[in-house]
Formats: C-alpha cells, structure tokens, sequence
C-alpha cells in the first residue's frame, strides 16, 4: 500500500520544498526523498524536475497528483465510515444460535434490540450447537449461542443461562399418569430425540448413560417442533428444555415425566472468536444478553 507515500508526495507538491515537507509529516527528508523516489520506479516516470532553486511536477507528476488527492479522499472517508460503525449502533450483526436458543429464547431479545436500535440490521443463523461453533470458528456469524460448552481452544466461552430440562410425553402415555417416576420405569422405553451434534442430543446421552438406561427405540428428528408433534400423536419420550414444552405443558398438550430425586440442567453458552470481542455491535449484544439474563454460577461445594 503507498498510502504514505502517495501522502508525501501530494504535500511536497503543494509545498514544493523537501525540507518544508519533512517538517510538515514530521518525517526525516531521506523517508520524504525515498517515498518519492519509490513511486518513481513503480510509476516508472519521473514526477518531479528538479534544481538547486526549483521543483518543477512533470505533466505525468500532474495526473498522479489528482489521483492521488482522490485515492486520499477515498482511504480517508473509507477510514471514517468504518469507525463510525464500531462507534455507532448500527450496521450488521450476525448472530449463529443453537435450535433451542434460537426458536425459543433469543426472539424476545431480538425484539428488545431491533426495539432500541433501528438501524441495527441483525441476521440470524440458526443450526445445532456443533454447526454454530463451526460457523463461529470460520466468522460466518459474529457471536454464537449454544447449549453446553466446546472444547475449541480458539474461541472464547461465556455462560449466560442455566436451562432445565425435563423428560415429556404424551398425556396418554403411561408413565404421565404418575406423579413421579423411578429409573426402573425409564427402562425399555422408546426415545425420540434430536440429531448428534444438538446439544440436547448430547445431554439425553449423558442422562441414558449416567442412569444406566436400557433404551427400546430412538427416534431422530433434526427439529424440536417435529420432536413435539410426535409426541403428541402418542410415541415416546423426550428430553427437551423448558422454554421449548412450556406452553404445550399449559396447554396441556404435553406433560411432564417428572423423575424422583433428579433434575436436569445445563448451561447455556455465547462464543465468539477473540480477535471480534471489540466490535462494537458485538459488545452490544453481550450487554444486551447479560441484563435480560443475569447469570451467576451454581457452587461448586
């Protein structure tokens, strides 16, 4: 880039003196002689005549001293517009989120910026957990919400929600009549779940396994909603979080397998790659995530 150079040679112009011009860019006149010497040979003209008491600019030193002026212009404006979009709320926002988080979770946040800031233009990708993280790792998407953790050593991972989750049927299933179920009454069931790489899929994994459980069928549905309408016509169980059954559970359309002496909770995740933690828009968003959901760890002891 000869953006320097091209700035040297613009004031030597309209001072038509080196010393004057050193003085003025607070440079060494070897650095002004250099940068005009440098656009010579890639120019391959002489741009400037000179004498022991005249510089005189040559017709082709004329033409590069009006594109230069507008190249300035252009990089000088481009400057600004730019730093005006990191210290504005406006512009693009990208934002990848997890099926859960995104169906269910992030809208009322969507609506509160898109409420606060007009001119925010937000775009929204949504996939299971593993695809965010990818798009994340490749800067498809700015800021990813996922459901658990990653072990990407590349991007940064911050909790933001605590999530329960809990075991539904139909209300004709067998197990909805109870008040509370054993593990004993988990065995030998059918599961209908989501597809590997959710985070949900990943978590009813974790619960078969750390139960023990003995599983009859699994079903997998890559949707949420899809997962829900097969429920409701009377096969399985699932693991789904709240946000998600909450208004089928009031409706009744849905119900609750509550499990004795256990409880399923996860935590929810924003990521983002560390060399775009500064972008504005960005930082927005974290605020924006972090007031409507104060999160404070659960202890340890």
């Amino acid at each position: 880039m000869y953006y320097d150079a091209l700035k040297t040679f613009v004031t030597l112009v309209e001072v038509k003196n080196f010393t004057k011009t050193a003085e003025t860019l607070r440079m060494s006149q070897p650095s002004v002689s250099l940068h005009i010497k440098n656009l010579e040979k890639e120019f391959q003209t002489k741009l400037f005549l000179r004498s022991p008491k005249l510089l005189k600019i040559t017709p082709t030193g004329e033409t590069l001293y009006d594109r230069a002026k507008q190249i300035i212009t252009i990089y000088e404006q481009t400057k600004q517009d730019i730093l005006e979009q990191h210290n504005s709320i406006k512009g693009e926002l990208k934002i990848g989120a997890s099926f859960t988080i995104g169906e269910y979770i992030l809208p009322s946040l969507l609506f509160d910026l898109q409420k606060n800031y007009p001119e925010l233009e937000l775009h929204v990708v949504i996939g299971n957990t593993r695809e965010i993280i990818q798009s994340v790792r490749l800067y498809q998407v700015d800021i990813g919400l996922i459901e658990g953790q990653t072990n990407e050593k590349e991007l940064s991972v911050h909790a933001f929600m605590q999530d329960e989750l809990f075991i539904v049927s139909s209300n004709n299933h067998k197990l909805a009549c109870k008040d509370e179920v054993t593990v004993t009454d988990l065995q030998d069931q059918a599961w209908i779940t989501r597809e590997v790489g959710s985070g949900t899929r990943e978590y009813l994994n974790h619960v078969i396994r750390s139960n023990g459980l003995k599983v009859k069928s699994l079903l997998t549905i890559s949707s949420n909603q899809g997962i829900k309408e097969t429920l409701m016509n009377g096969m399985g169980l699932s693991l789904l979080s709240h946000s998600v059954i909450e208004k089928d559970v009031q409706h009744r359309n849905l119900s609750i397998i509550q499990l004795k002496n256990q409880s399923f909770t996860r935590t929810l995740s924003y990521v983002y790659s560390p060399i775009i933690q500064d972008k504005k828009n960005v930082r927005l968003f974290i605020n924006a995530l972090n007031n409507k959901w104060p999160y404070k760890a659960q202890s340890t002891n």
